[in-house]
């Protein structure tokens, strides 16, 4: 691609590529938005993975064709998720297709062992995430829920107001 030597050329390639692409990539995140790598959905968690995964294939593109898929595929991957954050907006049905529902593994003080067991997630996890959110006492905690992301929010506190808690499920 730069270099008839095939060890000089490895070495180009590899930098230069995957700057290039990782270039790219910010461009194209600047284009789309922000929401590109957030961790709101399943979905958008299969965008990171796989960027990743393209940025690395990028990176070692031996031929000009092969580079040009790879963005290529980067700016299909943007595109797909831009549409499906419009549809997921504007269509419900679509947006229960594309998002996990957030459950209850907690409520008013009380551990949901049932939903620990249908999400998987161990006591001793739910424990861990209670300690990192400073919770002194059980009977203060609203809720703890399991969200879209994998990540367990604990609410505690005098009061919360039942908006926060608007589309969480009990498992």
């Amino acid at each position: 691609m730069f270099f008839d030597n095939s060890m000089l050329d490895a070495i180009a390639r590899g930098g230069f590529l995957s700057v290039f692409a990782l270039c790219w990539i910010i461009l194209l995140v600047r284009i789309v938005g922000l929401r590109s790598f957030s961790k709101m959905t399943n979905f958008d968690f299969v965008m990171t993975v796989a960027m990743g995964s393209l940025l690395a294939g990028a990176s070692q593109a031996s031929d000009w064709t092969g580079l040009v898929q790879i963005l290529t595929a980067m700016v299909s991957l943007f595109a797909v998720q831009f549409v499906a954050s419009i549809l997921r907006q504007r269509n419900e049905m679509i947006a229960n297709i594309l998002e996990n529902t957030p459950v209850f593994l907690m409520r008013d003080g009380v551990i949901l062992h049932d939903a620990l067991r249908a999400t998987r997630v161990s006591e001793s996890d739910l424990i861990a995430k209670l300690r990192n959110a400073n919770a002194l006492d059980l009977s203060t905690i609203h809720a703890a829920i399991l969200e879209t992301t994998g990540d367990v929010s604990i609410l505690h506190g005098d009061k919360m107001d039942q908006i926060i808690i608007k589309n969480v499920v009990n498992a």
